[in-house]
């Protein structure tokens, strides 16, 4: 093959990468326009906050959704994320996130209370996700204010939403109580309002709902 066959077959091929390139972009555009679009429509519906996804090789989230996202809409947002470092709290102040999540699954107690701290001082809220007992006591003990009782084990991906029933009790005083994941109907809604639920954190659920405000105020007992 002479030089000039190697020019050119590299230029064909840098030409399909090129449109490889521009085609994920374009998509990655639609992708973020939908994303506030949806946020959007969860604020006009009535939610007190939205939960954003910025983990991107599994969960498909983005750093820049968040930043759009907070930009586009008044009501606080949560960056949903798997904080490992305090660079990433930092990180989410700056993206526009009025909270992080903490989940005590992949943190010690004495990072937990660091991060709770790291927040403190950057006008941040922690959620402190908790799935088991020994998850919870963590929580506690850290001084967490905002925990969250996650229905899902993180392990396998199961879902069972009596788990937030079974550590109710342990979440005592002024800590503020969420329950994570498996809440789909208002009758699910209903029965953690009358365990003492502050909030419930909902995803697939309102994601997959054609009238997000119909749905919501089905959740709540409105209709």
């Amino acid at each position: 093959m002479t030089i000039l066959e190697q020019l050119a077959d590299y230029a064909r091929e840098r030409t399909e990468q090129g449109k490889r390139k521009r085609s994920l972009e374009e998509l990655k555009k639609q992708a973020l326009s939908l994303y506030v679009q949806i946020a959007k429509e969860y604020e006009a519906a009535g939610v007190e906050c939205i939960s954003v996804l910025t983990e991107p090789k599994w969960f498909l989230g983005s750093n820049e959704y968040l930043k759009r996202i907070a930009g586009a809409v008044s009501v606080p947002c949560l960056r949903k994320d798997f904080t490992v470092d305090e660079y990433m709290i930092y990180e989410a102040r700056v993206l526009g996130a009025s909270a992080v999540l903490l989940i005590c699954s992949i943190l010690s107690e004495r990072q937990i209370n660091e991060y709770i701290s790291i927040c403190d001082e950057m006008g941040l809220s922690a959620l402190v996700e908790a799935h088991d007992e020994r998850e919870v006591t963590m929580a506690v003990q850290a001084g967490a204010r905002l925990i969250g009782i996650n229905n899902r084990n993180l392990k396998d991906f199961t879902v069972d939403t009596h788990n937030s029933f079974r550590f109710r009790e342990m979440i005592l005083g002024d800590i503020l109580f969420v329950s994570e994941s498996g809440i789909s109907t208002g009758h699910d809604v209903k029965k953690l309002r009358e365990i003492g639920a502050d909030a419930v954190l909902i995803g697939e659920t309102l994601m997959r709902a054609e009238h997000k405000g119909a749905k919501l105020a089905g959740l709540r007992g409105v209709i």
